[in-house]
C-alpha cells in the first residue's frame, strides 16, 4: 500500500439522491477510471457518523451495506487489487484516534464550524448530540489514520478539510515527526477531482438549499432518490421551481433553479457545462428544457436502477471483508505508532 490514497465515503442513512449520486459518486467514479492504476482508493461508509443525524437503528446494518453497492453500480470495479470497500465501524483503531485527536483540538474550534451551526440552528440544546459537534474530528481520522491526500468532498466540507489538515500540522509540529500526512489543500482538491468548486445539487422545489437525503420527508417533491421511480422522478423535473424571468440563463443567483436543472443536464450527459450553457442559453421554451432534463433523468434511473438490482452481494460483502481484514491491520499499525509519539505506549 505504497500509493497516494484517495478516500471517499457516503453516508449509511437513508437513501442517496441525484445529488449525491452527482457530488460525490460521480467523481470518484471519474477518478477510478483516470487513475485506478496510480492510486490507492479508500471507499467507505461512514456509518458511525450517521448517529450525528436521527436514523432507524434497526435498518442501519442493511442500509450499511445497500449504500455500498450504489458505489458498484455507478461503476466502481470491486475486481481491482488497490480499491477498498469497507465500514467505518469495522475499523476499530478509527474511533480512538478520533478521541486522541479530540484532546488537541480546541472548543473555540469546533464551535466555529459552519455546518454545525446550521445543523443545529432554532434547535435546543438538549438535542443536538456532541457526535455533530465533534463531526470534522472523525472525519479527520478517517482521512489522517490512512494519509489519504485527496478526498473529493463538497464545499460544505471545505472546513472540515482545513480542520483536518490543521491538526495534522499541529501534531506533526508539537511532536517534531512527519507521521500525519496532510492532506493537499483545498484548491489542490477541486483541480485533482476535475469537477466545479462546490458544485452543490438543489432541491427541484426550493433550489436555494441544498437536495438533501435527510430533509426527504420535508421535501419529497424537490428530491430525487436513487431509488425513486424514472417516471416518478419524470414528474418531479417537469414541476420543479424555476422563474419567470422567461430567458434560460446559467445564472445561480438570479435564475438558481433553471442553473440546477443545467447542472443536473450536464452530468448525466457527461458534458462540460459550457457546452450544455451554449445550447440552452438564451432559450425561451423552459418546458422543452425542462423536457430534455427529465428525459435524461429517467434514462438514468432506468439504467442505474438495472445495474443496481443486478449487484452480486456475496461478491461484494466477500471484497468488503477482505478490505477490511487489510486495513485494520494497517489502521493498528498508524494508531500503534501514534500512540507512540503522544506517549501511551514506549
Amino acid at each position: 500500500m505504497s500509493q497516494e490514497i484517495i478516500l471517499n465515503g457516503i453516508r449509511s442513512n437513508d437513501t442517496p439522491t441525484l445529488g449525491n449520486y452527482i457530488g460525490s459518486i460521480i467523481p470518484v467514479i471519474k477518478l477510478q477510471n483516470q487513475y485506478v492504476d496510480k492510486y490507492q482508493f479508500n471507499l467507505f461508509i461512514p456509518d458511525i457518523l450517521s448517529f450525528t443525524t436521527p436514523i432507524n437503528h434497526q435498518d442501519l446494518y442493511l442500509n450499511t451495506v445497500q449504500n455500498l453497492k450504489y458505489y458498484v453500480a455507478a461503476g466502481i470495479d470491486i475486481n481491482y487489487d488497490n480499491i477498498f470497500i469497507y465500514r467505518q465501524s469495522y475499523i476499530p483503531a478509527l474511533s480512538e484516534l478520533a478521541v486522541i485527536f479530540c484532546n488537541f483540538t480546541g472548543f473555540g474550534e469546533m464551535s466555529r464550524m459552519t455546518q454545525f451551526k446550521d445543523k443545529s440552528l432554532g434547535k435546543e440544546k438538549e438535542s443536538i448530540s456532541v457526535g455533530l459537534f465533534t463531526y470534522p474530528i472523525l472525519m479527520a481520522a478517517d482521512i489522517l489514520l490512512y494519509g489519504a491526500s485527496y478526498i473529493p468532498v463538497g464545499e460544505d466540507q471545505k472546513q472540515h478539510l482545513e480542520f483536518t489538515r490543521d491538526i495534522a500540522m499541529r501534531i506533526n509540529n508539537r511532536f517534531n515527526t512527519d507521521l500525519l500526512k496532510v492532506p493537499h489543500e483545498w484548491q489542490d482538491q477541486v483541480k485533482f477531482a476535475g469537477h466545479q468548486s462546490g458544485l452543490r445539487i438543489k432541491s427541484l422545489k426550493n433550489p436555494d438549499k441544498k437536495m438533501s437525503k435527510s430533509n426527504f420527508k420535508d421535501d419529497p417533491n424537490g428530491t430525487i432518490l436513487l431509488i425513486d421511480e424514472p417516471d416518478e422522478a419524470y414528474k418531479k423535473v417537469m414541476t420543479a421551481t424555476t422563474d419567470s424571468i422567461g430567458v434560460i440563463n446559467y445564472n445561480p443567483v438570479n435564475q438558481p433553479g433553471i442553473t440546477n436543472l443545467m447542472n443536473i443536464l450536464a452530468n448525466l450527459v457527461d458534458e462540460p457545462i459550457e457546452k450544455v450553457i451554449t445550447i440552452w442559453q438564451g432559450q425561451k421554451n423552459y418546458s422543452k428544457f425542462k423536457t430534455a432534463v427529465a428525459d435524461e433523468v429517467r434514462i438514468f434511473l432506468e439504467n442505474y436502477q438495472k445495474a443496481l438490482n443486478n449487484i452480486d452481494e456475496s461478491d461484494l460483502m466477500r471484497k468488503i471483508e477482505s478490505s477490511e481484514y487489510l486495513l485494520r491491520d494497517v489502521a493498528t499499525q498508524k494508531l500503534y505508532k501514534i500512540q507512540q509519539i503522544i506517549g501511551l505506549r514506549p
